[in-house]
């Protein structure tokens, strides 16, 4: 296993300006994924990871190659082969029953096609090739045991792949409300429940939030929640960026030389708060209180690809910049920790090249009630990461444009581990003799 100690820092040739919390150092000891394993079997930007069990996930990206791996160990062990061209969705189709079945594993495809593959062999159950457009999305509903495709129309789908009800040619962001059949009947039907235009752009993120509220994201930076009961509008926020006193809103952002840098890119949540993805930057915006709480303008050196939540109130966040941070969700009592002088790294040409200390850290944002502090910056890929995702037990995954998956181990962890597994081994080679 590669064994590294993670820590340093990035400084991009002609970056201006830095945020004092993006390096820490290595000496992260609030980090505990201290080791990492690189697997490659991709030829291509890898972009999607999805998880199908406790202990096994898989991957997929530009080169139309999906993988399965094993979340502990690393290892290869199905590579499906059969779209000719680049993958653009996929999702994992849960087993209905406890008895070892292996979830379906759904891949769309810009060739026109949905592969369903079984997970537990790698052999391919059945591919769709009836769609008019690329499927770029897809959405398991496990409670109704159906999954849907979405591209130019939506379409609903049984686990026996039988095509149940689609849409006509969609131009808008609409929320759909899907209607099962009723006693005596077989038929499906999809009924428009709200049409989302209240944003001035493009809608790039929406995430279901719970029963009763739902968030979205535009490419200019407006949040917007609605009710998922009456569909209207609950609350709205737009305020990432920090606009001039003579100017208002709808300047501000024709003004913006980089469109990016306001985008939302990506949503996660909890019960209590959403956490959003908003150019460079990472935002926390509680629902109940209806304002953001917390914010990192300058979370990375590029746009934020990907969040995702972790236990204890923290967040994970990669970039465009090659990055993978972590985040602990503070009360503003609580003073951030000072950052560390990167040191290590330079020994091997990574981190900052200058010497100096690194300035004293941010206060929190004014108006926040609470701070995101930076507690770990993995150092593992050269490129733009796409995604990240967690497990409980086996650490963290995250693909990247280099072609490469990192899986991130927690080095106490895996050090007892293998502290077992030698003892285990020696007692059955008879190395260990226990007093009479």
């Amino acid at each position: 296993m590669l064994r590294w100690l993670i820590g340093g820092g990035r400084e991009p040739p002609g970056l201006a300006e830095k945020s004092p919390l993006q390096s820490i150092g290595e000496e992260q000891t609030q980090n505990p994924y201290t080791e990492l394993l690189v697997l490659k079997a991709h030829h291509d930007i890898v972009r999607f990871l999805v998880r199908l069990d406790e202990y096994r996930f898989a991957s997929a990206g530009d080169d139309g190659i999906v993988v399965v791996w094993n979340a502990q160990t690393g290892e290869e062990l199905w590579e499906l082969t059969g779209h000719t061209q680049k993958i653009t969705a996929v999702a994992a189709l849960p087993s209905l029953d406890s008895c070892g079945e292996r979830p379906l594993l759904l891949t769309a495809s810009a060739d026109r096609t949905v592969g369903v593959w079984d997970s537990g062999t790698g052999r391919q159950v059945q591919r769709l090739s009836c769609f008019q457009s690329t499927v770029k999305c897809l959405t398991v509903l496990q409670g109704l045991d159906v999954w849907l495709s979405g591209g130019d129309d939506l379409c609903v789908w049984s686990r026996k792949l039988d095509l149940l009800c689609k849409t006509d040619h969609l131009s808008d962001t609409v929320i759909f409300r899907l209607v099962a059949p009723s006693e005596g009947s077989l038929e499906w039907d999809i009924v428009e429940a709200k049409r989302l235009l209240g944003h001035q752009d493009h809608i790039l993120s929406l995430v279901n939030v719970n029963d009763v509220s739902l968030v979205s994201g535009s490419h200019v930076g407006e949040l917007m929640v609605w009710g998922v009961l009456d569909w209207t509008l609950k609350a709205a926020e737009c305020n990432f960026w920090d606009p001039s006193p003579q100017l208002d809103a709808q300047q501000e952002i024709k003004l913006c030389q980089k469109p990016n840098d306001i985008s939302i890119h990506h949503f996660t949540c909890d019960e209590e708060n959403v956490f959003a993805a908003v150019g460079r930057g990472l935002y926390v915006y509680n629902l109940q209180m209806k304002r953001l709480t917390a914010c990192q303008r300058a979370a990375h050196d590029s746009s934020v690809l990907h969040v995702a939540k972790l236990p204890s109130r923290q967040l994970i966040s990669c970039s465009e910049d090659g990055s993978v941070r972590i985040w602990a969700l503070r009360e503003n009592q609580q003073a951030a920790a000072e950052p560390v002088p990167t040191g290590f790294f330079n020994m091997w040409g990574f981190g900052r090249v200058n010497k100096q200390a690194s300035p004293p850290a941010r206060k929190p944002e004014v108006g926040t009630s609470c701070s995101l502090e930076l507690i770990g910056d993995l150092i593992g890929h050269s490129s733009s990461v796409e995604m990240v995702l967690y497990f409980e037990e086996h650490g963290l995954v995250t693909c990247s444009a280099d072609h490469l998956i990192v899986l991130w181990k927690k080095g106490a962890r895996e050090s007892e581990r293998r502290s077992l597994q030698l003892f285990q081994k020696l007692e059955e080679q008879g190395g260990l003799h226990r007093a009479a």
